[in-house]
Formats: structure tokens, C-alpha cells, sequence
């Protein structure tokens, strides 16, 4: 199958159409069912857009991305589609418009195969939270993908499509993504508009992509982001590459990530060899010391539970999605529609938010973890200033088998090394990085002041190649 961008484009070129390539796909994904990636593949459409994107071949009208085949994560709208962000509460919904960033590669034709498995909610760290049953990791049987956006993941590395879209409130598109050996950004937060991205937790939520190639990336980046009318917190500026970046790069390791007690010792190895190698070729790498690792996550979880309660009100067996048979009332039809269509980790993530917010206990959670979000941010910054680019492990582990972590805290821990770049809202990206003893990937992660993507993708070049 076609593993990038520019294999689609070879095959295209070699007198393949767009919907062979679609037929092609559809096979394949079928043969891979088992994964349980896709919720839903959009067969009738994505024939039909084929056949436009081939009328435009032959025209010599057809966008950069011709023939593409993307999927989308499931909290994700494309109009006149399901989309269920993997819950019952929106078992049936319809989505009445499409999202900004897929309706810009829509408008680049590509190809849209089919919704794509998730945490409900986009809350969960190994994708066996969602209304439809865990994803497969496609590296070994029995083993998670990673969450949220596992399904987007699992997808890009078995090659079900070429490229796909998810989303990071706070690793979500990283950490998969370091767990299925892709590419997955989580751009500054306000590159790309969020309309039509169902909200988690709206100061932290992010579209990002998976890719297998890095420039895959940077193409997508480059055709999706800027301003949206529809979205008050997209950013106007614009992007674009610099021909003035560095070619030998400052490098920040984070001391507290590098010798994290839980860092598994492989990973750990392997990322002093590359440290060693990098000095080698050049470029300086600076220690840094980043005190607050310890807090990242406590403040990440009382702030986005605290969104998510006022975000997730909206879904109340009134408005739209599902309702209680049983309710007798209105306060019954609230009360069992949200008890019988919400998991227990969005229920539960939802009181959480709901007791942080409440009278008496707002000031000594939800205004602390602002507080301390400030005190991030501000000290990301500086250490953004001694160096081009933070660099990490994405996550102090590979993936685990399914059923194994059954702590919802020691779930919440997956994401140590993530949460960061959302609490801030800088721009990160997880490459691949190598493949453990135990035959499952891992990924390494790099951060960039705000907006520097084009800087952030430099870096990763360079390291790459010395991977």
C-alpha cells in the first residue's frame, strides 16, 4: 500500500486513477477490520469524490493533495456525515457542516475514506474508552495504540489511508503517535481553527496530524493553517518557512523528562546515543532544568475537567443524539440520557470539572491551576530563549497491553511528557525513534516557541538524519 504523499502522486502518474486508489483502499481497510480503526468508512463518497478529483486530473485543475486519502478522527464534522466523537450520546448524529481544516483539504482534493476510532470524547490515553471497543495497535496484537486519537494513528502505520487527522488536548496525536511509529504534530495552539472540532476542553485542544513522512506534515501544515472566521482563537498570522534557520541547533534536553524514575531504560539509552551523536555532528545540547514536571499533570486534569463540564453540558438528550426510553420528566430525561450515553471516564472526567468549578472550591483548583499554567508558560518561554528547540522522550514508555492499567491516575500518567506543550500552547511533534526489544515503537518528542513550526520541522530533519 502507499505509506505517503508522494507515492500516491507516483501512482497516479504511473496511469492509476483517484478511484482505483479509493477501491484499492477500501479492500484494504476491509482486510484490516480486525483493528477496529474505523467506525465508520464512507464508501458511497469517497467513490464519488474520486471521480471529481479525476475529472480534474485529466483537466489539469486537480489541488496538491489529488488522490490523498485521508481519515478523520471521530470528533471531527464532515457535513452530511455521522460523527459521534465515539460516544452513544451522539449515536446517529449528523454533522450539518465541515470542519475548517478538512474542508482546506478537501479543497486540495483529498479524499475522505471514513471516521476513525477514539476515546469518547477524546478522553483517554489508550483508546479502550470508546462506545465501539478498543483499537488494535497494528505493531502487535493485544496491545494499545494509544489515545485519544488511536484509530488516526493505527490507520497512518498500517497504511489504511495515507494521511489522517486527530486531535491533542494534551498528547492525544503525540503519544500514539510515538506508539505507533508515525509522525504526529500538535501545532501552536491557534495555527489551525477548531471549527468543527467537538470540544474537550477548548484552551487546549488542537487538530494535528499523522503522517509516515515528515514533509507529508509540513505540506498539510502549510495548506490548513491561518486564520477562520468561524474560530475567534485562530491566530492571523501566517505560515511560512524561513531560509535563515540555524544549521547547528541549540538543543534544551530536559533534565527531570531524561532521568524520569518510570523512563523505561531503552528508551533512555537510546536517546544518550543520539545526544552523543548530535554533539558529534555539531550542534550544542544544553541541560535544562524544568522543575514543574510533577505538576503538569494534576494542573492539566483540573483545568481540562473543568472545561469539559461546561463544554459537555450541551449533550443532554434535549437538544440532538441520544434519549432515554425510559425517562419520565425533564429532569429524569437529563439525569438518565447523560447516565446511559456518557462512559464512566467522561462521567467521571465531568464531575471532576463540575466540583472544581463550584462555589468555594473555584478559587483552590480551577484559579491555582491558572496560576500555575501562567507559571508554565512563562518558564517555557525562557527556556525557549537559550535554545531553538526543547527536546524529550514522547513518552517514558512503549505501548502496553490492553486491560493492563486499570488506575485511572496511572492513565493519566501516560501523558507526563505531552501535557506540557498543551499547558503552554507551543508547537510539538513526535518522530519516530526507534523499536524497542519488545517489537512495539517509540517516538521522540520536540517543542519550539510558539508559531516556529517551520523551525520545529527543521529540527526534526536534522535529527532525524542522525537517527
Amino acid at each position: 500500500m502507499y505509506r505517503s504523499i508522494a507515492e500516491i502522486q507516483k501512482a497516479l502518474h504511473s496511469g492509476k486513477t483517484a478511484l482505483d486508489l479509493v477501491e484499492e483502499h477500501l479492500s484494504f481497510i476491509e482486510a484490516n477490520k480486525h483493528l477496529n480503526a474505523f467506525l465508520e468508512v464512507f464508501i458511497d463518497s469517497a467513490r464519488a469524490q474520486a471521480q471529481v478529483v479525476d475529472q480534474k486530473i485529466k483537466a489539469g485543475t486537480a489541488g496538491q493533495l489529488a488522490g490523498v486519502i485521508v481519515g478523520i478522527k471521530d470528533n471531527i464534522c464532515f457535513k452530511d456525515h455521522k460523527v459521534s466523537a465515539s460516544s452513544k450520546i451522539l449515536a446517529g448524529f449528523e454533522s450539518i457542516y465541515t470542519s475548517t481544516v478538512l474542508q482546506r483539504l478537501i479543497d486540495q482534493d483529498a479524499i475522505v475514506i471514513g471516521r476513525l476510532n477514539c476515546d469518547e470524547f477524546a478522553m483517554g490515553s489508550s483508546n479502550e474508552n470508546s462506545a465501539f471497543g478498543p483499537v488494535q495497535n497494528n505493531w502487535k496484537p493485544n496491545y494499545v495504540p494509544g489515545g485519544s486519537s488511536g484509530g488516526s494513528a493505527v490507520a497512518v502505520s498500517a497504511h489504511l489511508c495515507t494521511v489522517s487527522l486527530g486531535s491533542d488536548t494534551g498528547g492525544s496525536v503525540r503519544q500514539p503517535a510515538s506508539w505507533t511509529g508515525t509522525f504526529g504534530i500538535k501545532p501552536t495552539y491557534g495555527r489551525l481553527s477548531r471549527y468543527g472540532l467537538i470540544a474537550y476542553a477548548s484552551s487546549f485542544d488542537q487538530i494535528g496530524f499523522f503522517t509516515n513522512e515528515l514533509s507529508d506534515t509540513q505540506l498539510l501544515l502549510a495548506l490548513t493553517a491561518g486564520e477562520d472566521p468561524y474560530d475567534a482563537t485562530s491566530s492571523s498570522k501566517t505560515y511560512q518557512t524561513r531560509t535563515n534557520l540555524p544549521e547547528k541547533l541549540k538543543i534544551g534536553v530536559l533534565a527531570e523528562c531524561l532521568n524520569h524514575p518510570g523512563l523505561d531504560s531503552e528508551i533512555k539509552a537510546k536517546l544518550d546515543q543520539t545526544l552523543t551523536d548530535l554533539r558529534t555532528q555539531g550542534h550544542q545540547i544544553i541541560e535544562v532544568s524544568f522543575p514543574y514536571l510533577d505538576y503538569m499533570v494534576p494542573t492539566y486534569y483540573v483545568l481540562t475537567t473543568a472545561e469539559a463540564s461546561s463544554n459537555l453540558s450541551r449533550f443532554d438528550g434535549v437538544h440532538f443524539g441520544y434519549r432515554s426510553a425510559d425517562a419520565k420528566g425533564v429532569e429524569e430525561t437529563y439525569v438518565k440520557s447523560r447516565s446511559e450515553g456518557f462512559g464512566p471516564e467522561v462521567q467521571r472526567r465531568i464531575m471532576t470539572g463540575t466540583f472544581v468549578l463550584s462555589h468555594g472550591y473555584y478559587d483552590a483548583y480551577y484559579t491555582k491551576g491558572q496560576q500555575v499554567r501562567r507559571v508554565l508558560k512563562d518558564r517555557t518561554t525562557a527556556l525557549l530563549q537559550q535554545c531553538d528547540v526543547l527536546l524529550s522522550p514522547t513518552t517514558p514508555t512503549t505501548a502496553f497491553e490492553m486491560n493492563a492499567v486499570k488506575d485511572p491516575i496511572q492513565m493519566y500518567l501516560q501523558d507526563i511528557f505531552t501535557v506540557h506543550a498543551n499547558l503552554t500552547g507551543n508547537p510539538a511533534i513526535s518522530i519516530p525513534f526507534g523499536v524497542h526489544s519488545n517489537e512495539l515503537p517509540f517516538g521522540i518528542q520536540l517543542m519550539a516557541r510558539d508559531f516556529e513550526e517551520d523551525l520545529l520541522f527543521h529540527a526534526a530533519q536534522q535529527i532525524q538524519e542522525v537517527i
